[in-house]
């Protein structure tokens, strides 16, 4: 006796899905040899900027939203779930180091919480109160930008997230890979990359996965530069947090000034170590408290700086 599938609505949900479709003439790609397959995989992988850069107009526009809402004291959400949540949560805590963002300021959840991130959490994704109450312990307001992430576009902890976000006057973006996607059509910025079938079908940590990273790193990243933490592309707000990032943080000093390595050490002394006040003090030849108060003014802007110190 043939069982009766549980959800068959679901499932013909999954065959409408690109992200979800059988490719017949990848059926045999377990006989390959390993530098075929890995060809072919990397054929797969080209194809996924092209699919990015088909959605730059709404990647931009969700940028400049969510860039609004930061300038005046809200913060980055991401709610994701599986893949799609754990990219959500790397992206966000890769914001602290290279752009000195303070704690919470980026926010990544993943359904299920962070045992999620190395292990499955079982009906986690498929719950949309899961994610209203993981938005509320943030005490989400009208200042906040949430970013629901679902390759699918129809995860309910993705598409709950959204919803509820809205619903609180957030700004809100749904990143999802196929068309037509429920995600999208409940945020006030739709971003569907479509990257078509996988090499495996139905791995959505593949394709999809790329360009969701892809678009992560254009949102938080782009986002900062406009928030003025680089100067030019060098990375001003980064925090020294160990003898790699100091080192760093010496050379960025040294690009943007041009300055003799001990000035350059003069200057971050004169400024605890802060990268952007010590270029400030070198390029403006003001003290250490001087700078400090003209990037305050300047809303941490470098440019917006200079331009004051230089009357």
């Amino acid at each position: 006796m043939t069982a009766t599938p549980r959800h068959p609505d679901l499932r013909s949900q999954l065959e409408s899905l690109t992200t979800e479709a059988f490719r017949p003439e990848l059926a045999e790609i377990d006989r390959l040899p390993t530098l075929d397959l890995a060809r072919l995989m990397n054929g797969e992988d080209t194809t996924v900027p092209g699919a990015v850069a088909e959605r730059l107009p709404e990647i931009a526009a969700a940028v400049d939203a969510v860039t609004a809402r930061m300038a005046r004291g809200g913060r980055l959400v991401y709610a994701g779930a599986g893949t799609a949540g754990r990219l959500g949560v790397l992206d966000a805590s890769e914001c602290p180091p290279t752009f000195n963002t303070t704690p919470g300021q980026v926010v990544g959840l993943i359904a299920g919480g962070p045992d999620a991130m190395v292990t499955s959490v079982e009906g986690a994704e498929d719950s949309a109160e899961l994610a209203r109450a993981d938005l509320d312990a943030l005490g989400l307001t009208a200042d906040d930008a949430v970013v629901g992430v679902s390759a699918s576009g129809r995860t309910p902890y993705a598409v709950g997230a959204v919803e509820h976000a809205r619903a609180l006057g957030a700004l809100t973006v749904g990143l999802a890979c196929n068309r037509g996607s429920a995600l999208a059509a409940a945020a006030e910025h739709g971003i569907e990359v479509v990257t078509g079938p996988e090499l495996i079908t139905g791995s959505t940590r593949l394709k999809a996965g790329t360009a969701q990273k892809l678009v992560l790193n254009m949102l938080s990243t782009i986002t900062m530069v406009r928030l003025g933490k680089t100067y030019g592309n060098l990375m001003v707000d980064v925090r020294a947090s160990n003898e790699k990032l100091r080192a760093r943080s010496r050379r960025i000093v040294a690009q943007a000034t041009g300055a003799a390595d001990a000035d350059v050490e003069r200057a971050l002394a004169a400024t605890d170590g802060e990268v952007k006040h010590a270029i400030l003090v070198l390029l403006a030849d003001v003290d250490g408290p001087t700078a400090a108060r003209l990037l305050e003014e300047s809303a941490g802007h470098l440019r917006a700086a200079l331009l004051a110190a230089r009357g």
